[in-house]
């Protein structure tokens, strides 16, 4: 590259006869400001990367937002049947307060019974006091028959 540079030495500069600003320095040593496109290269890496770490950011956060929705759909699920299991349960308990209020307890079962065996043993004896009276009008009728076999008659 040094060598594509043009040396401007004093005597180049009188023999040409024009006027440049530096005669003893090569063109090409000078260093040229470069600091400018260092800035746009990283200012193009920098938003490259950024935009890159923007997407996989979107990204993920569509995955974790597709996650939650179904995870609270799921709740949603479980919570209705839980709901229809507890609406159950209540008419379980409504029905059996009703049969409960409905139905005997053992005491009441208990004084029934011996009621019940009260009036057996009533109609019982009342069935021995009705056996015995038609005994007694078969030993009449008996008693009777035989007194009018026995007498003659004239």
């Amino acid at each position: 590259m040094a060598s594509r540079c043009l040396a401007l030495t004093p005597k180049f500069a009188r023999s040409s006869g024009a006027r440049f600003l530096s005669t003893t320095r090569d063109l090409c040593s000078r260093k040229r400001d470069r600091s400018g496109a260092f800035g746009e290269g990283f200012l193009f890496g920098f938003s490259l990367a950024s935009a890159f770490a923007a997407y996989h950011l979107l990204d993920e956060y569509k995955i974790a937002s597709a996650a939650l929705q179904a995870s609270v759909e799921e709740l949603q699920a479980s919570t209705e049947k839980v709901s229809a299991h507890v609406r159950r349960i209540e008419a379980v308990e409504k029905d059996l307060k009703a049969l409960a209020q409905s139905s005997a307890s053992k005491d009441d079962l208990s004084r029934v019974r011996a009621e019940l065996k009260k009036v057996y043993d009533g109609l019982h004896i009342e069935f021995l006091d009705l056996r015995s009276h038609v005994w007694g009008m078969q030993q009449d009728l008996h008693s009777l028959a035989k007194k009018d076999a026995t007498s003659v008659r004239v």
